[in-house]
Formats: C-alpha cells, sequence, structure tokens
C-alpha cells in the first residue's frame, strides 16, 4: 500500500483497501506485539475461542517498517498456541500516527470490540497526533460519538493550537468557527447578488450549503449567524476587543468588515505612489516589494475573476495558502511599525 499524507488530507484507509493487499507469509518472531488500543491487553476466552474455529482464521495487518501488529493480537496468540512457525500478514506502509489509526479503525469495526474506555484512550491519543481531525472525523475512527471527542479534547489540549480549521469526514478542511466566513457571504450577496452559492462559497472559505443558507436568511431578513453561533460570537468580544485594543497600539487600521475588493482604487493609487519613490525604485528589495504590493492592487472585477477561476479540486490549497499569506502580511504591518517606533 502506498503511504498517504493522512495528516493533511485527512485519509483513513477502509477494510477493503486493506484487503486488496497481497498475503504473505510471515515467520512469528520477526512480528512486535505493543501499542495495542486494548488497555487490557489480549482477553485469554477470546483466544481460546479463536483456537477452536474450524475455518482459517483471516491474514492480521503489519506495520512494514516496524513489524508491529496493527490488527490481529489474538490471531497471534492463536498461531503460537498452536506451535506455528508462519503467519498470514497483509502489510501497511504509513506512519507509525497512521498505523495506529488504523489499529482503532480495525478493532472497532470488526472482531472483539474495543472497550469504551479503550475508545476514548484512542480518542485522546489521535486527538495528539492529528490535532486538525474535526471531532465528528475523531468520532467516526473511534466509535464514540462528537461530542465526547469534543470533551476529551477540552480535557487534554491545555492551549488550542495555531488551526482555526480542521479536516472533517470528507477531507476538506472546515473552520472552527464559521461567523466571519457567514458575514462576508452575507456581504458578497448583498453587493453581488447574482452570485452563485459555489463562488460565494469559495470567496467566504465556507460550504456551499452554509452560502445557501445565509442567502435564505438574507432574504427571510433573519440573522446571518444561528443562534448558538451568535451567543458564541457574543462570549468571545471581549478577547476581539482586546486584538483591537492591541492594532491600535500599534497604529494599525482596525480590520474591515467589508470584502477587499471595495478598497481597490485607493490601493491602486496608494501603490502608485510608493512606485515613485527613488528609496524603493532603486534598491531590489524595494522593487520586491513593489512587485508584491501591486499584485494586490487588483480591480474588483480582476479579483472576481481570479476567484471564478480557482478549479474545485483545488479550492483548499489555494484557500489555505491565502491564509497563510494574510498572516504574513499581517505580521509584516506589524514588524514595520514596531522598526518605525524604534527608529524614531
Amino acid at each position: 500500500m502506498r503511504s498517504r499524507e493522512f495528516l493533511g488530507a485527512g485519509v483513513v484507509p477502509e477494510e477493503e483497501e486493506i484487503n486488496q493487499q497481497p498475503v504473505v507469509e510471515v515467520e512469528l518472531s520477526s512480528l512486535r506485539l505493543s501499542e495495542s488500543p486494548r488497555l487490557a491487553g489480549e482477553r485469554p476466552e477470546h483466544v481460546q475461542a479463536l483456537a477452536a474455529a474450524q475455518n482459517r482464521l483471516p491474514p492480521i495487518t503489519v506495520h512494514r517498517p516496524t513489524m508491529r501488529v496493527i490488527d490481529g493480537f489474538h490471531r497471534l496468540r492463536v498461531a503460537r498456541l498452536q506451535g506455528e512457525q508462519k503467519i498470514a500478514v497483509r502489510f501497511f506502509d504509513g506512519d507509525e500516527a497512521e498505523a495506529f489509526v488504523l489499529a482503532v479503525k480495525l478493532n472497532v469495526t470488526h472482531g472483539l470490540p474495543l472497550a469504551l474506555a479503550d475508545r476514548k484512550r484512542a480518542a485522546e491519543r489521535i486527538i495528539a497526533s492529528h490535532p486538525q481531525w474535526s471531532d465528528r472525523k475523531v468520532a467516526s475512527v473511534t466509535g464514540i460519538s462528537p461530542g465526547t471527542v469534543g470533551g476529551i479534547r477540552r480535557k487534554t489540549v491545555l492551549e488550542p493550537g495555531p488551526q482555526d480549521r480542521r479536516i472533517g469526514q470528507d477531507g476538506r478542511f472546515r473552520p472552527l468557527d464559521g461567523s466571519a466566513g457567514r458575514i462576508l457571504a452575507g456581504e458578497l450577496l448583498a453587493e453581488n447578488p447574482d452570485l452563485s452559492l459555489r463562488q460565494v462559497a469559495r470567496a467566504a472559505g465556507i460550504s456551499p450549503e452554509t452560502a445557501r443558507d445565509v442567502r435564505n436568511r438574507m432574504r427571510n431578513g433573519e440573522d446571518l449567524l444561528p443562534r448558538q453561533r451568535r451567543q458564541q460570537r457574543e462570549a468571545g468580544a471581549a478577547g476581539t476587543m482586546g486584538r483591537r485594543k492591541e492594532y491600535g497600539a500599534l497604529g494599525l487600521a482596525q480590520p474591515s468588515p467589508r470584502p477587499p475588493s471595495a478598497f481597490a482604487a485607493d490601493r491602486a493609487a496608494l501603490v502608485k505612489r510608493l512606485k515613485a519613490d527613488p528609496a524603493l525604485r532603486f534598491t531590489e528589495t524595494g522593487r520586491n516589494l513593489l512587485r508584491l504590493l501591486t499584485l494586490h492592487a487588483l480591480r474588483k472585477e480582476e479579483w472576481e475573476a481570479i476567484i471564478n477561476s480557482v478549479p474545485p479540486h483545488c479550492s483548499d490549497i489555494v484557500v489555505d495558502l491565502a491564509r497563510q499569506f494574510a498572516d504574513l502580511w499581517a505580521d509584516f504591518a506589524i514588524r514595520v511599525k514596531e522598526d518605525v517606533a524604534q527608529i524614531g
């Protein structure tokens, strides 16, 4: 099996994919038994039940890089009990974090089910190794409810990471708080009623269904944010005020709720003024800065054309890069302001 970027794509192999791998005979002595999702280890009564079975037991699953058994601890015990020297194996080639996720998934979906304590402990470990996975995605692997996963996350993650999005069951990134996306979608629809839901969704970083809900709420004169989302947003107002004070202390303008294209004319005029400055025009770093600024000084129509031309299969990557670049520019603005203050 080809190794895949599970952490980035959020992919979990299905049992059918494992079953398509070739079966090979492997020496029992070469296999390792460790890191089982079962806190209490194997159950002797289950080993005895398998040993008494008349049918040939299915192959076990082994992590090829470490030769650690992923699925089939009890079957391996049966083989040793019966004096076998080899056992049928299907290999998995991912990394160790992926191997653990696969072990949990296989032990939840067939054979001797994992106890609730085992599944909760597994969820805790998967949250640590895959922090960007959504509660629902972790729940789909561990066989517990998304609410239980959320409770485990709140107890085990002392400080939230830098991610503002998580990967859902469909492998797509979703924001933890879609409030900003809903508000931006409302503004886009108010200015451009003819935009398609897919265009609005791509521009606002939300799903088409969320864009549809925003449009319906606008038509019905309702608040763009559902009541629960609105309460969460109000609860975080104090943190938002703190960030606004920080912007003010640095002398930076407050982030505007309007889309950037509304200020295209102003941006173009400012960039034109900077291009006339010899301090920028006649240095390599200055010209690099002017080129970067010029790229962002596009007209509203040009931004729309770019947004509409992003292929659907590239949208997640483009959104992720845009957000990363936005963070870089925000840090750039703060550092430039700090340097000016120190010189002054």
